[in-house]
């Protein structure tokens, strides 16, 4: 869609060529002079504006914050019907007296806690930050302490139609087969008894209650953090809502018009629009070639050849037949060839993951080799089913009934379109792996669920662009090279929309650069301080680098619980990373989490 306000030059230019035909200078009208920056829609200011500036009323909560509800509507263009229940949790700043205002966090998903997240804030954030900001989480619309999305009534119900969503990715056509029919089988569910929620949960209306809820916690202008998909909740703000934020960062960053799909692009994948497997093929890759730069003194995994051919031995074997693990303390496990793209897609996410992918593919060498000795090929099946021991634990649909899953594709089926027919999937995903080997499928069949025949139900308002409105203030898009899930480019491609943006690269490893590189922590943390970008073409070095000693850092536990428990951390401390939300529903036997 074409931008609407002119440009300033374009402006002038039009002005001068005015004034120099006017029949005298006396009666020349002053051409008016329109703002540099968009300004919010009047359609969308009066959809917000009109709702009355909710009274929170914080309550103590979970040791060292506060926590609130509040009803906001369901549908903006009805402010007086129904209404839905949403969470909010902040961590107020050190230093009250100086304090700049709220600085809202989301950790991406969909689906993710806003909640968690700033309870965490303590736990990843700069002290500088904390001093200054209330750190203020929101659980999205359907999202955990908010009114939950339930797309079944029973979890009997949700058990069975997750069945055959149970494996990483399906590979063989008997997997295919079932997840097709559980992915009809649960969008049908979230297009029925998922409703009204599922038709009023987009991102669009997220960023509507941030709004709302910025007005409510006595901020003239949002100041926002997010990452993953939170990046593209940051995005529908800058561009629904560009001259009301004062600080707005995005970190593994989406690009809002691959997300959504526009014309002929409504019928592709969204990962053949997205590419994140590329970035996780990628990141892969350079992990493999450079453990046989290295050499086996410091990779292991470059003893017995080229690292890169020894991983798709590995493949090539579990593609043929599943791997068979028997052991006395853990019992019998089966892992197959999704099972692991699915364990190194999740070791990549972390910036010291490059250890966890040398591990996996060294003891399930020794595994599938006849040839390995008795003792080697013991110790490589207990030590891979200790790994599918502590996936079985944290996977599974059984009580309570857990709605991630559902929350997930609420937003992204309603956001963006897809292809028409589940059927399609199977041919689809298998030419993403055309394109990036191992990890295309793992990307694409996330969104079986969203084919446009069984995942009916829409958002009538929902914000499909334009994507490049000129800001008031400069919006900061921060890009890892080595993302695994938000591709590199994503980061390009979107600072490139925004007029009013600056590009922050890092030879980062994991998903998001916040907090793997004290370059990218310290421009992020004084940018919100300050306002003030870094300097264009910044480029950053990621702390943690494949082969070189890494640092005792992971990501903060997400459980509410176990921080209550331990208590806000003391200015100075140790930090450590964001417990940033997967942009994807993870399962599968080997997934290290």
């Amino acid at each position: 869609m074409p931008r609407v306000i002119r440009s300033l030059a374009a402006t002038g230019i039009a002005g001068i060529l005015l004034a120099g035909s006017a029949v005298s200078p006396a009666v020349a009208a002053p051409t008016p002079q329109p703002p540099p920056y968009d300004r919010t829609s009047a359609a969308e200011a009066r959809r917000v504006d009109r709702v009355p500036t909710p009274k929170l009323d914080w309550y103590a909560c979970y040791d060292y914050a506060e926590c609130a509800t509040v009803r906001l509507p369901l549908d903006y263009d009805n402010p007086k019907g129904a209404t839905t229940e949403v969470a909010l949790l902040r961590v107020k700043a050190r230093d009250q007296q100086h304090k700049i205002g709220s600085l809202f966090l989301n950790p991406g998903g969909p689906g993710g806690s806003g909640t968690s997240i700033a309870l965490a804030a303590p736990y990843f954030l700069g002290d500088d930050l904390l001093d200054r900001f209330d750190v203020v989480g929101v659980d999205p619309r359907g999202v955990e302490a908010s009114d939950n999305i339930r797309c079944f009534r029973t979890v009997k119900e949700q058990t069975r139609a997750y069945a055959g969503l149970n494996v990483a990715f399906p590979w063989t056509k008997a997997e295919e087969k079932a997840f097709v029919a559980a992915s009809k089988a649960v969008g049908t569910a979230c297009s029925t008894t998922g409703k009204p929620l599922t038709g009023a949960a987009s991102t669009a209306e997220v960023a509507r209650d941030m709004d709302v809820l910025r007005r409510a916690v006595g901020d003239q202008k949002l100041s926002y953090l997010g990452f993953s998909y939170g990046t593209a909740l940051g995005q529908y703000y800058a561009n629904m809502f560009p001259d009301r934020f004062r600080a707005l960062v995005v970190d593994g960053v989406l690009n809002p018009n691959a997300w959504v799909g526009q014309g002929p692009a409504r019928n592709q994948l969204q990962e053949t629009r997205l590419r994140s497997a590329d970035g996780a093929y990628r990141a892969l890759h350079e992990i493999l070639v450079r453990c046989g730069k290295v050499g086996a003194e410091q990779c292991a995994l470059a003893a017995g050849g080229d690292p890169v051919a020894r991983y798709d031995t590995v493949a090539k074997r579990l593609r043929k037949k599943p791997a068979v693990i028997d052991d006395p303390e853990y019992g019998s496990f089966t892992v197959s060839y999704a099972d692991f793209v699915g364990a190194t897609l999740n070791a990549l996410y972390d910036p010291y993951g490059w250890q966890s992918v040398v591990d996996i593919t060294l003891q399930l060498l020794a595994a599938t080799d006849p040839a390995t000795g008795r003792a080697a090929a013991t110790k490589a099946r207990r030590a891979l089913a200790a790994r599918a021991a502590q996936a079985r634990q944290q996977r599974g649909y059984d009580f309570p009934y857990n709605n991630g899953l559902e929350t997930f594709l609420t937003v992204d089926c309603t956001d963006a379109y897809h292809p028409r027919n589940a059927d399609a999937w199977p041919a689809l995903a298998a030419r993403e792996d055309q394109r990036a080997p191992y990890f295309g499928r793992a990307w694409a069949w996330g969104t079986a669920p969203c084919a446009r025949n069984t995942w009916t139900v829409r958002d009538e308002d929902a914000y499909t662009g334009p994507f490049n409105r000129t800001t008031a203030a400069p919006v900061l898009v921060v890009g890892n090279y080595w993302d695994p899930a938000t591709s590199y480019q994503g980061a390009v491609s979107s600072a490139a929309l925004l007029p009013n943006s600056r590009l922050l690269s890092s030879d980062s490893w994991g998903h998001t650069a916040y907090g793997t590189s004290t370059c990218v922590t310290g421009k992020i943390d004084a940018y919100l301080l300050t306002g003030k970008p870094p300097a264009k073409g910044a480029r950053c070095v990621g702390d943690a680098q494949p082969f070189q000693e890494d640092p005792p850092t992971g990501r903060v536990a997400a459980s509410k619980s176990e921080l209550a428990r331990a208590g806000a951390p003391g200015r100075g401390e140790p930090k450590r990373l964001p417990p940033v939300s997967t942009p994807r529903p993870a399962v599968g036997t080997l997934t290290v989490r």
